[in-house]
């Protein structure tokens, strides 16, 4: 994803920043707790187009984060 798009890009319900998932080929709301599509190369910024992020995913990843039981 070009880093100069996605400096431009905001969340289209709330205008907050993105964060870019490499691996899920999405953009992320943290805040609304939604995540946006990429699709062949595109943004897809319709809050219809977006999946619910699950609470692990809405977490911040930190060393100090402890994970399972």
């Amino acid at each position: 994803m070009d880093k100069e798009l996605l400096a431009m890009l905001v969340c289209p319900l709330c205008k907050g920043k993105l964060k870019y998932n490499r691996e899920a080929q999405e953009l992320h709301c943290l805040y609304d707790g939604l995540a946006y599509p990429i699709r062949d190369g595109i943004p897809v910024m319709l809050p219809e187009e977006a999946r619910q992020l699950d609470v692990d995913e809405k977490l911040p990843t930190s060393p100090g984060r402890m994970g399972g039981a």
